[in-house]
């Protein structure tokens, strides 16, 4: 079960914990960082640029389709970016603790 990093974005602070937290409590996500971001992009026309809030879920394969539905259901967006990453190398521990952790 290899393990993955699964990203988003919300407007703010409170979105992000409550979706980090919503995945770890859920076993969506072994855990998820939060880092603040600027974006731009093309929205219904008009290039925007704005303060937004990037969460990584550090999960596995297994647990990836899940925890996307569940984002998909929850996130405040209308067009969420719900996307994910292979991680091709980690210690073993680590994905070990991730495994317990799920």
């Amino acid at each position: 079960m290899p393990l993955l990093a699964v990203f988003t974005t919300v407007s703010n602070e409170a979105q992000a914990e409550e979706l980090a937290t919503g995945a770890v409590e859920h076993r969506l996500a072994a855990c998820v960082q939060i880092e603040p971001v600027k974006s731009t992009y093309r929205w219904k026309g008009h290039i925007e640029q704005d303060d937004e809030i990037r969460l990584m879920f550090k999960t596995t394969t297994d647990r990836h389709e899940a925890l996307v539905q569940w984002l998909a259901g929850i996130h405040p967006y209308e067009v969420p970016a719900i996307f994910a990453l292979p991680v091709q190398s980690a210690c073993e521990a680590y994905v070990d603790w991730v495994r317990a952790s799920l």
